[in-house]
């Protein structure tokens, strides 16, 4: 059997794929087009991991085109979608909400239609906390009533769950969305907020706090999130359901710069900003349906990961 990870080369696909590596025996396909939303050098440093990993196979390429993965998927014969590609970041969705909807929604049409064509047994598709917007009930539970999504990303991560789940309503795809919650580690992204508090914290810079500070995040580490998705390539009952992968220990932003302080021994210095319309004021998952549906309980501690992260940061070349 095979897995397609499309997205593969990413901070998350790239710790995936080791995982799948480690914990299974399928081989497996990164399809990545390497954009430049972020420095590619990262992904294709990502993406150098596994270059002598016999079971890993690189195609470079943009899941937006039809015909590359009609083609794909015929010469696979892929058994598992796994789809974490997608154009990335909040803020900048506000400036090219176009680009979002053509890389988010029309080419997640694009391989859901070809997992069908050629019978994929599974497709679990990369969601997000933003699809849960304004006006949602803390903590977020999946089958409740949702919010309107408060960005341009949200609205395409939602629309993107919707085409997965009608694919499985009108033909039997086994589409899962996993909504995942401000998911940080090692190789983190650089222009999220973690990376860019730690990266100005240890260069002695004013780092941007938008708003007080109070606004409240639900950070899960990515081998959690990791733990998760593996348990959803072969969990029962999952298909057409919507699970949540989070830590559900929101914390605050001041906090999260004081535990960098912390791990980084240095204080930081706080440029103040005002509050971004399109930052929502909490998230928090609720966990009882991937506790039952998936076994999944997350196991890294906020402040442990903080400093892992950090001790990883220090040494990079692309600055966290």
């Amino acid at each position: 059997m095979t897995v397609l990870v499309t997205g593969g080369a990413g901070f998350i696909g790239s710790h995936l794929v080791r995982r799948l590596l480690d914990q299974t025996s399928q081989a497996v396909v990164i399809l990545d087009n390497f954009n430049d939303f972020y420095d590619p050098r990262m992904k294709r440093a990502n993406a150098a991991l596994f270059e002598n990993e016999p079971r890993v196979s690189l195609v470079e390429g943009d899941f937006r085109q039809a015909r590359l993965c009609e083609d794909l998927f015929a010469r696979c014969r892929f058994s598992h979608v796994i789809h974490l590609g997608a154009y990335p970041g909040v803020p900048y969705s506000l400036k090219e909400p176009q680009l979002y909807i053509d890389s988010n929604i029309a080419a997640t049409a694009v391989l859901l239609e070809a997992a069908r064509r050629n019978c994929v047994e599974r497709f679990l598709f990369a969601s997000s906390s933003t699809v849960y917007g304004r006006g949602a009930q803390s903590p977020f539970v999946e089958d409740a009533p949702l919010g309107i999504p408060a960005s341009p990303y949200g609205a395409t991560k939602r629309a993107a769950e919707l085409l997965g789940f009608t694919w499985a309503q009108l033909y039997g795809l086994a589409f899962t969305s996993l909504r995942f919650f401000n998911v940080f580690g090692p190789r983190l992204r650089p222009e999220l907020a973690l990376a860019v508090f730690t990266r100005k914290i240890l260069a002695g810079e004013p780092l941007p706090l938008f708003g007080d500070g109070s606004v409240l995040r639900d950070f899960t580490h990515v081998s959690d999130i990791c733990t998760g998705i593996i348990s959803a390539l072969t969990a029962p009952h999952i298909a057409g359901e919507s699970i949540n992968l989070g830590h559900h220990e929101p914390v605050q932003m001041l906090h999260l710069i004081r535990m960098i302080e912390v791990a980084a021994g240095k204080q930081a210095i706080i440029e103040y900003h005002p509050t971004r319309a399109e930052d929502m004021p909490l998230t928090c998952a609720d966990l009882t349906k991937a506790r039952s549906l998936l076994g999944y309980e997350p196991h890294v501690p906020i402040a442990d990961g903080v400093q892992k992260y950090v001790e990883w940061a220090r040494g990079q070349a692309f600055g966290g």
